[in-house]
């Protein structure tokens, strides 16, 4: 297996370097000083600029044309490296470093436009940023549709309709339920203040009783919280408000979720196509079930509140009960990462139909604001106040990640199909969360999910671990289910 063998060893390389071009951005956004960023920009760009070589290296078509793979694992990672091999050829090399660059500064201007609430100033850059990323799309595409060929970096095999079927089945129940969860009593709150130092101390507490390994990890802080880096370098970041725990914990607890799946993929896998999560909207499952189904339960939240009131003493609610409620109060707010369940959803469809919009040519960035603004409004019921509530809140438009919003929502909708699988699997999940404990259910992922890394695609996945095609079913009911039981509809 010569030809497998020279492949594999090349792989490998430009594994390693992608890993140490993802240290770069996480640097960039946790510890790089401001005015290091144009310098950055270039090693991104000079970066991205060896990266492509190496994903278009012709000897690559020439292993491909004879490599035979020695077992399943090799046959799924000829196929990983295939599909990169044929989309990297449609990108020409001035454009993907251009995009690293581009990106790359206008990740700090985005920054400071939002710390300054200043849309115009960012305005420029943005559309910099949308004309390449319609500039690779189109490249992609080959005559196709644009928004689809930038989905499939990240959901490989979505395709921008089906998931606005999906939305649009989606939306009304969703808003039935809003509509009955806002006109009910709202949850209680709690209040006081809680000291950075011991948030961060109780999220790192946390962390570990999620199963996040700090020998491969760590926790930093980060104006946007993620997760980056695979295999034994796997780091989080997490942010703090002092009058608002709830950010920091379940910040944590979501990006936990996302490491967690790496750090636990084969070992064997390391260095290869399989060794990080098939999807972004499989690897946001895992987030969301550790930060929701998980996080967010009557058990696990009831062991949380004990450790509350051990680090902050008087919380404002007086009983495990109104803890749960507190942790799971319902409202329409203007912040998608801190959006409830009933909520969630309905951010990411807004930013899906704008950014296809964009996409298309039929939405100028320019008028991006507008149109945010006005369909916030109609979604919510609320207008915008700044735009740090709105179109500046998230990173993922200043960065490129046009195509990637959606992937939250498949995300949820396979985690409640996780959920009622890995429920029925193991019926104590709820013993052990209650103490503070995950393991049942973390092992129960690790096994179904996290250990096969790419080996197979992601609607593949998700079937091998429920033994049912996904579908947003499951999580439609176990929403009318929680917040049923929480608000006494």
């Amino acid at each position: 297996m010569p030809a497998f063998d020279d492949l594999m060893a090349h792989q490998r390389e430009t594994e390693a370097l992608g890993q140490v071009a993802g240290r770069l951005g996480w640097d960039q956004e946790t510890v790089m000083p401001r005015g290091a960023a144009p310098q950055r920009a270039e090693e991104m760009a000079a970066m991205e600029g060896v990266l492509h070589a190496r994903r278009t290296d012709p000897r690559i078509g020439d292993w491909l044309d004879v490599a035979k793979a020695p077992d399943a694992a090799g046959d799924a990672a000829l196929r990983l490296i295939r599909e990169s091999y044929t989309r990297n050829n449609k990108v020409p090399a001035r454009l993907a470093a251009e995009l690293a660059r581009v990106t790359s500064l206008s990740q700090g201007e985005w920054a400071k436009a939002r710390a300054d609430e200043d849309v115009a100033a960012f305005l420029p850059r943005l559309n910099e940023v949308v004309a390449l990323r319609r500039e690779e799309a189109a490249a992609l595409a080959t005559g196709g549709d644009l928004y689809d060929a930038l989905l499939n970096d990240y959901e490989p095999g979505a395709n921008g309709a089906e998931i606005g079927a999906m939305f649009d089945a989606m939306r009304p129940r969703l808003v039935d339920l809003r509509a009955r969860v806002l006109a009910a009593e709202p949850a209680p709150k709690v209040q006081g203040t809680f000291p950075k130092a011991d948030q961060l101390a109780l999220s790192e507490k946390v962390a570990r009783a999620f199963g996040y390994n700090f020998d491969t990890g760590r926790i930093d802080l980060a104006v946007h919280p993620f997760s980056s880096g695979s295999g034994r370098d796997v780091r989080i970041t997490t942010r703090v408000a002092e009058d608002d725990p709830f950010n920091c914990l379940y910040s944590t607890i979501h990006e936990v979720g996302h490491a967690c799946y790496e750090q636990n993929i084969d070992q064997s896998y390391l260095l290869t196509p399989l060794s990080r999560g098939v999807s972004m909207g499989v690897h946001e499952s895992q987030s969301r079930i550790y930060e929701n189904q998980m996080g967010r339960s009557e058990a696990f939240t009831g062991w949380l509140y004990g450790q509350m009131r051990d680090a902050f003493g008087d919380i404002g609610v007086q009983s495990e009960r109104d803890f749960y409620r507190a942790v799971n109060r319902a409202e329409a707010g203007y912040i998608r990462t801190e959006a409830d369940e009933v909520n969630y959803n309905l951010h990411i469809m807004l930013r899906f139909d704008l950014e296809r919009a964009m996409i298309a040519g039929d939405l100028a960035v320019d008028d991006l604001e507008a149109a945010w603004n006005d369909r916030f409004a109609a979604d919510f019921g609320i207008l915008v106040d700044k735009p740090s509530n709105g179109i500046l809140q998230d990173v993922h438009w200043p960065v490129g990640l046009m195509g990637y919003f959606p992937t939250y929502a498949l995300g949820n909708v396979f985690a409640g199909c996780l959920n009622a699988a890995m429920r029925a699997a193991v019926p104590d999940v709820d013993a052990g969360l209650a103490r503070g404990d995950a393991t049942a259910a973390t092992t129960w992922l690790r096994d179904a999910v996290q250990t096969h890394g790419g080996l197979r695609t992601p609607v593949e996945t998700i079937s091998h671990a429920t033994g049912a095609a996904p579908g947003p079913e499951p999580l439609l009911s176990y929403l009318e289910a929680k917040f049923s039981d929480l608000y006494k509809l």
